[in-house]
This record gives structure tokens, sequence and C-alpha cells, in this order.
């Protein structure tokens, strides 16, 4: 039986757990939040885990898990902080010729007329995004000038803080309408997709955000070949072997939106037949 270190306990890893066992693999919760840890008398064995799942999600305590554990990881800390850097990933896939929403990437401070030209730039509305947040945090959508200055504000008000270590933010195309996808990417081979949509009612208020935290529902889908084969090519170009690609198509074209590689992990139905067989593989590849 091989020993899965996995450093979140939320909905991933209660549908991971029977699956992996029955391909023998135990599932193990390694805390890296909110508790304390004794650097001389550390909690795991050495041999106690051979791999680790996905790097945790907060750096610096990740390091000491990671320190702790000695494992490898499925998805390291580099890959983790490839795909939390959204303007990273857009530059990224721009130069490997993968389509993305036109975007700038703002490094503040800059001054009031840098920002007037990026709004500029746009036909509005924009969407206003910190570059390394998720879950929908923080990303406002604004129609006019004066909202977008404001907004901007609000984050230059984080940005002063002298211990915000990541001071920028990305302007994009808002692209209406627009279908959200959400497909998965195991070892360099699509698995399977998921389509997030907001209830009716939450359209008709004008809500447009798909995530799943702010209230989307989760639907199977099955992908054409040309968006699965852009899920691949971004995992490729990004050389994460576990990864969440949001796909944003309008009909008349998609665009790879941004990357997860800490993903939520869905009902097992909602994925091509294989998922867990394909990430049980990487995992035992991945071991030590």
């Amino acid at each position: 039986m091989l020993n899965l270190a996995v450093a979140y306990k939320q909905e991933s890893f209660a549908r991971m757990r029977d699956p992996f066992a029955e391909r023998e693999i135990r599932v193990r919760h390694v805390p890296s939040e909110a508790r304390t840890f004794d650097l001389a008398d550390p909690q795991w064995g050495p041999d106690e885990f051979d791999v680790g799942f996905v790097y945790p999600s907060r750096a610096m305590e990740g390091g000491v898990v990671d320190a702790l554990l000695s494992v490898p990881w499925v998805n390291d800390r580099e890959a983790v902080l490839t795909s939390r850097n959204k303007g990273g990933v857009v530059a990224q896939l721009g130069r490997a010729e993968l389509p993305v929403p036109k975007t700038v990437a703002v490094s503040n401070p800059v001054d009031e007329s840098d920002l007037r030209a990026v709004f500029a730039r746009f036909d509005p509305p924009v969407v206003v995004k910190p570059n390394s947040t998720t879950r929908g945090t923080g990303i406002a959508k604004v129609g006019d000038l004066d909202s977008f200055l404001g907004v901007v504000d609000y984050l230059n008000l984080v940005h002063d803080y002298r211990a915000t270590g990541d001071k920028s933010f990305l302007v994009q195309e808002f692209l209406p309408g627009a279908t959200d996808y959400r497909a998965m990417v195991v070892d360099g081979e699509y698995v399977g997709a998921v389509e997030r949509r907001l209830p009716d009612d939450a359209l008709a208020d004008g809500r447009w955000k798909h995530n799943v935290h702010r209230g989307a529902e989760a639907r199977g889908s099955t992908l054409s070949k040309e968006h699965r084969e852009l899920a691949e090519r971004t995992a490729e170009v990004l050389e994460i072997p576990f990864l969440g690609v949001d796909l944003l198509d309008t009909g008349d074209r998609v665009v790879v939106n941004e990357t997860n590689a800490r993903p939520t992990i869905d009902a097992e139905t909602k994925y091509e037949d294989g998922f867990y067989d394909r990430l049980a593989e990487l995992i035992r590849a991945t071991r030590r």
C-alpha cells in the first residue's frame, strides 16, 4: 500500500479516498494550515509517506511541510506557483500561440495616466482581477473609467501595506455569454471536464462569475476535440502534470482563461472512464 500525503481536507479529499484505496493508495491528511509545528520533533517519520499529492497552498507553511515529509509531489512548489501567477500563465501561453484573453498586467504603483491608457485599450466592460488569488476572490467587472479607477484605488490600499508580497493585478477583456469549462489533464492526457454554470436566477440578477465556490454548479461535460487538445497543450506548455484548465467558449472563439494546479476533484461520474486509473499511475510514477 502506497501512502499519499494530501495537504488539504475538503471535498476532493473525501472523494478520492475510496477510489484510491481500491488502487492500493492510502490517502492521509497532512495539515499545513491553522496549526503549530514543532520543528525539533516532527510529527511524521522520514519514511511515513511515499509521495505528496499537491504542494500546500501557502508557500511558507508548504516549505515546512515539504522539509518534514521529504517526499516528491505530483504537483510540486514550482507547478503550484506557476499556475497561481495568472499573468505569467497568460504570457507563457500567448508566447506559445495558444488563445488567451486580451490582458494587461499592472504592477503597482503606476500613475493614473498609465491606468487611463490601459482602460482605453479595451471595449468596456473590463475584468479586473488580482494576479494570484483563487476561487474568484477580488475579481470585479467594471464598465466605465471612474469605476475602473475606483476599483484600482481599493487595490492600491492593499498594495500600500508593506507586507503585501504580490502588488500586481490584471485587466482583461470581458467575454459576455461565454460558456465556462474546467478541463482536467493528467500526465498530458485529457481525462474529463465539467461545465460551470450559475443558476438561472443568479444570471437574471446579473451575476457572472461561474466559480463553484460562488454558487455555480459543475456539470459533467463532453468537450470537442479542439477543446481537449487545447487543454492538453496548455498542460504541456506549463509542464504541470495534474492541471485544471479553465476554458471560456463564446461560440466564436475559445480561450484559456486560467489554470489551477490544485484543482478540486469532482464526482468520478463527471469524468472520462479511467480517470482514477490515470491519476493513480501518475502518483506511482512520482513516488521516490
